[in-house]
């Protein structure tokens, strides 16, 4: 079976893990403070927090922006359900706004069209790796005083008009899930160059503390920290971050060969009639952490006998990204209009394997499979 995804791990990463386990220090230490300080060199921001997850990520962004209860925030439904509850977590309300369907980010138009007075801010993101029209996301966000937060789970590695997605805005969330091009196994960050949200969002992490462990263990004077606000447990591991150290040394290396097998996809279904590909605009740079191919209603088969058909053949393929409006959580959700756009484009999308290392010989019999059923 090919898979549709696999992490690129080696011994280097076991070796950075089993060092760190050996110093005895194996919570949030001294490896996540280097992490954190390399990814923001990586991205180009001043500061970046690690947490536990993505999700955990943009609930802090969510509280340190100051999102509460009354307040909406548009963001697309076409995107996974974390999007959407970390909005709910703070009881605010996501309003579900349309995407472009060629390249599956938000449509600013749209955006527009749903901002009220009661709007607070945009969760803009960056699907698939493909990242969105930031600069003129936040014109639209200075025009009517709201908040940009990106959520770039898919995004590390990507670029926008020639410098990495984590460096545009104040408050970018990244994840490190198996599934995205780098891992730390699970984990996430938040980049930003705002000074106090990133003294806030340190805090946040973990209960709430004005010290943290690793100060206070450094310290050659007693220390008593205090809780300053209810805080949560958000930490991610000094193991984690051990994996996540030598994973973003290969980062550009893994979106370059990533790039190359998205390559190969393009010139080998460019000629098809019936599908439409991933649109990377100029100034625009994906990591292609996933590939989405939309079948046009000239397909010969449906998306999903197209799926089984790959999977009869020993191929791994998701269906198109969700959409977060007609799950079971929301769909008594009050407010929700037909998305026609993105149910269409969920409804009508595959993701074939991608990953690095893949091989000559995988990324073949995924082409000719594919193009036997597009003839069929």
């Amino acid at each position: 079976m090919i898979p549709i995804a696999k992490p690129y791990l080696t011994t280097e990463e076991a070796q950075n893990a089993y060092d760190t386990i050996l110093t005895g220090w194996i919570t949030q230490g001294p490896r996540v403070a280097e992490f954190e300080e390399k990814f923001a060199t990586y991205v180009g921001s001043k500061y970046a927090v690690a947490v536990s997850n993505c999700t955990t990520a943009l609930h802090l962004a969510m509280i340190v922006a100051g999102i509460g209860p009354g307040d909406e925030v548009i963001c697309p439904s076409l995107s996974y359900i974390a999007t959407a509850n970390s909005i709910t977590y703070v009881g605010a309300k996501p309003i579900f706004a349309e995407i472009d369907p060629l390249n599956y980010n938000l449509d600013i138009e749209d955006v527009e069209n749903r901002i009220t007075p009661d709007t607070k801010a945009i969760l803009l993101v960056h699907q698939i790796g493909m990242p969105a029209d930031i600069d003129n996301f936040k014109l639209l966000c200075d025009k009517y005083n709201l908040k940009l937060i990106e959520d770039a789970a898919c995004a590390a590695g990507s670029s926008y008009k020639g410098k990495k997605i984590g460096s545009h805005s104040e408050l970018v969330c990244f994840s490190f899930h198996p599934r995205k091009v780098i891992t730390t196994g699970d984990g996430g960050m938040i980049t930003t160059s705002n000074e106090d949200y990133y003294h806030r969002l340190k805090m946040l992490r973990q209960h709430g503390m004005s010290i943290n462990d690793r100060v206070r263990h450094n310290s050659d004077k007693i220390l008593f920290e205090e809780h300053v606000e209810i805080g949560y447990n958000y930490r991610m591991t000094d193991i984690q971050a051990s994996v996540g150290i030598k994973q973003l040394e290969k980062l550009d290396f893994i979106v370059g060969e990533r790039r190359k097998i998205a390559e190969k996809y393009h010139d080998a279904f460019r000629s098809l009639n019936n599908v439409r590909l991933p649109i990377e605009n100029t100034g625009y740079l994906s990591n292609y952490q996933s590939f989405s191919i939309y079948l046009k209603e000239n397909f010969p088969l449906s998306r999903n006998d197209l799926m089984q058909k790959m999977l009869d053949s020993g191929i791994s393929t998701r269906r198109g990204i969700m959409t977060t409006h007609r799950e079971l959580a929301y769909r008594n959700y009050n407010g929700i209009n037909s998305l026609s756009v993105s149910e269409h484009a969920s409804d009508n999308s595959i993701l074939i394997p991608l990953y690095y290392p893949m091989t000559d010989k995988d990324i073949s019999f995924v082409i000719s499979t594919f193009l036997q059923n597009a003839s069929a």
